[in-house]
């Protein structure tokens, strides 16, 4: 297997993950948090997706799918196109909310093909790549895309708890 290989199987796994977390569930699900400053499903799909388009199109230097293919105007939400949902406060939480689960995996389903057609081209040399030299040690290719991979996993994993709890399970 291939280092490609093995971030495509990654980047599949957090797919899984997120459809699996929002399947069927009603706008009104999306949007539940089971506290007051907790995440909901929306939320949280939503920010995992965000980052990954952001840090994907940086490091491949392109345009988000984000911004470039019109998801920030269909989903229509009251952040700044530029909001990825780092370091949101809870009202900010609170002001994600989506008319349905497919809008959510749509875009999920995009910000996916994206990296992973920028992935499937990447030989092993690339990952030793720079491509952020603001933390100390630098933050090469590979880093930045286990990162993703890993923030990813935790917020899939997270809505995936919070479907469990709409359901008493």
């Amino acid at each position: 297997m291939t280092s490609a290989q093995l971030l495509t199987d990654a980047f599949d796994r957090v797919q899984q993950v997120v459809h699996g977390a929002v399947r069927g569930l009603t706008a009104d699900q999306l949007a539940h948090r089971p506290a007051g400053g907790a995440n909901s499903i929306a939320w949280l799909v939503w920010h995992l997706t965000r980052i990954q388009d952001d840090h994907v199109a940086d490091a491949a230097g392109t345009g988000q799918v984000w911004t470039g293919d019109g998801w920030a105007e269909r989903f229509g939400l009251p952040l700044a196109t530029s909001d990825t949902g780092y370091g949101h406060a809870t009202d900010e939480v609170a002001a994600v909310r989506v008319e349905s689960a497919d809008l959510l995996t749509g875009y999920h389903d995009a910000v996916h093909d994206r990296t992973v057609e920028y992935v499937a081209g990447l030989a092993d040399g690339d990952l030793e790549r720079i491509v952020d030299r603001s933390w100390d040690p630098p933050v090469t290719l590979a880093v930045r895309l286990i990162s993703v991979i890993s923030d990813d996993l935790q917020h899939a994993g997270q809505a995936a708890y919070v479907r469990g709890l709409l359901s008493g399970g």
